[in-house]
């Protein structure tokens, strides 16, 4: 059996079914915004401060090399997107992240793990947080009010009290409160196969704060083109999909998540799903987004990324999907990707690598 499947299954089976019954629009070309989203935690599994700075070193060091081999269609480099656990600030690591930020491949956003957490506690970490990162010139702003805006990526998966047993938040109305501390947009799914999976699936779309009522996002509004819903808090998937080339017990299909792992290699057929969610806004099917996922800082995930994994990744990309005839590729980091998908909503047209600072600016 797949775990945890009832989540989102019926979700799955509408919309494929909706693509054998509904012939899909097929834009040439196709813009194709691809962002790394890297769930990055240095203190996984040690409470040695050494090591941890040792993992942080790693990507200081050998990112930068493997970012320049590669170009997307606007000349642009990979843009990698650290979302550091403020729970776990240290200054040296986040101050080796923001000078590997300083060559314009990479980003910082916020990480959170908490657990029976108050409302007023939650306010007070992210307010410490966005004093902290802003710091180290880290973090965007507002285009309008120059107030510090952040990406959000919720540690074990438990985006809003979303576990049925309540650990790993016990914030109910979490949403609202990450939209009046100044998120931008969330990056935490899919989570699949953990519990508290959505049941909307391959979307991007507004969640909101129902009172107290935990997973309030498990459902939402679609970003549409010509509707902007600025007042919930907008919510980016990544791909999530069954791979009936991959199977488990050589029986059922394995779960594509649009993770990139030492135990989830990112094969090119995994990338090609990737691809064939067309994840989009409403209405602009020629703009898919591409959002996949790492825990970059674990050891043996540091060694498949930088050994060849990002390499192998970028260069199919650049190679099946950047031929300006039927695909264009854009690199973006999760604040651009985010500014990309608002212009999209409101209607702008053209190339969206235009767009990369719609809203939200880096600091």
């Amino acid at each position: 059996m797949i775990k945890n499947i009832q989540n989102w299954i019926g979700s799955y089976i509408a919309r494929e079914t909706r693509r054998l019954v509904v012939r899909e629009t097929v834009c040439k070309p196709t813009h194709i915004i691809f962002c790394i989203a890297d769930h990055f935690e240095p203190n996984i599994r040690t409470t040695d401060k050494a090591t941890e700075r040792e993992r942080v070193s790693a990507w200081a060091e050998r990112y930068p090399a493997i970012s320049k081999e590669h170009l997307d269609a606007d000349g642009c480099h990979p843009r990698h997107t650290f979302f550091y656990p403020i729970e776990a600030y240290d200054s040296q690591q986040v101050e080796m992240l923001a000078t590997l930020c300083g060559h314009n491949l990479s980003e910082v956003e916020i990480q959170l793990h908490h657990d029976n957490d108050t409302e007023e506690d939650l306010k007070e970490k992210l307010q410490k947080a966005k004093g902290d990162f802003s710091g180290h010139g880290l973090l965007g702003k507002d285009r309008v009010t120059s107030e510090v805006r952040f990406g959000f990526i919720h540690g074990n998966w438990a985006l809003n009290n979303s576990r049925p047993d309540g650990r790993f938040c016990g914030v109910s109305n979490e949403i609202q409160i990450l939209k009046e501390m100044g998120c931008y947009a969330d990056f935490t799914l899919p989570s699949a196969p953990d519990i508290t999976q959505t049941s909307k699936i391959n979307s991007i779309y507004y969640a909101h704060s129902m009172g107290h009522q935990p997973k309030s996002h498990n459902t939402g509004q679609d970003v549409v083109v010509g509707k902007t819903r600025g007042d919930g808090l907008m919510i980016i998937q990544g791909p999530l999909t069954l791979n009936f080339k991959q199977r488990s017990s050589f029986i059922f299909p394995k779960i594509e998540n649009g993770e990139i792992a030492a135990s989830n290699l990112p094969t090119l057929n995994r990338i090609d799903l990737w691809i064939k969610q067309r994840i989009c806004v409403y209405g602009k099917p020629d703009w898919i987004f591409v959002k996949v996922y790492t825990h970059g800082a674990e050891e043996i995930n540091i060694k498949l990324l930088l050994d060849g994994g990002l390499d192998g990744v970028f260069s199919y990309l650049e190679s099946r999907y950047n031929d300006k005839e039927n695909f264009v590729l854009h690199y973006a980091s999760a604040r651009e990707m985010y500014n990309i998908i608002r212009a999209a909503e409101a209607g702008e047209t053209g190339d969206p690598g235009e767009y990369r600072d719609y809203q939200v600016l880096k600091t």
